[in-house]
């Protein structure tokens, strides 16, 4: 294993666990928090919880797509549609955390107003736009790989 792919293996575990003990332990008592806030709401509050630890599954589906193109840089085949098809998987996560996120953002927004916590909806803001900004880059990785590859299928029938 090489030294650059293991620290950014590693890197890729250490932000995996603060979202394992926050979907644990914090993310119950968001949406118990919501049904409190928004006594009229309570029935959301299932759904909300079922939407927040889809956009946490569609997180770790992205972080373990990296680890598979990490693993394939260090068998030097980062240049197959292998690595192409991670990068279309994680576009593909990014995409659902945003939208499952735009969608509950009108929750989000009542919780702020109850509440009155503007930040909440920053936070919500942040998370789509972060996500997107993701995606974006995925694409745009995607479509170079892609091309490399295409270069390098052409250069490898040239005699």
């Amino acid at each position: 294993m090489k030294r650059e792919t293991f620290f950014l293996k590693v890197v890729v575990f250490l932000m995996g666990l603060p979202v394992l003990a926050l979907s644990i332990f914090v993310l119950p008592e968001i949406a118990e928090f919501f049904a409190e806030l928004n006594p009229k709401l309570d029935f959301l509050q299932y759904p909300f919880l079922i939407g927040l630890y889809v956009t946490v599954l569609a997180f770790f589906a992205a972080l373990y797509q990296t680890l598979r193109l990490l693993s394939y840089i260090d068998k030097n085949e980062a240049f197959s549609d292998l690595s192409v098809m991670a990068l279309k998987k994680i576009k593909y996560c990014a995409i659902t955390i945003s939208a499952l996120f735009v969608i509950f953002m009108p929750l989000i927004y009542l919780m702020a107003e109850v509440d009155d916590a503007p930040g909440i909806i920053l936070i919500g803001l942040v998370i789509i736009f972060g996500s997107m900004v993701i995606a974006v880059f995925a694409a745009v990785l995607q479509k170079l790989l892609k091309n490399a590859i295409d270069i390098k299928s052409e250069n490898d029938l040239t005699v």
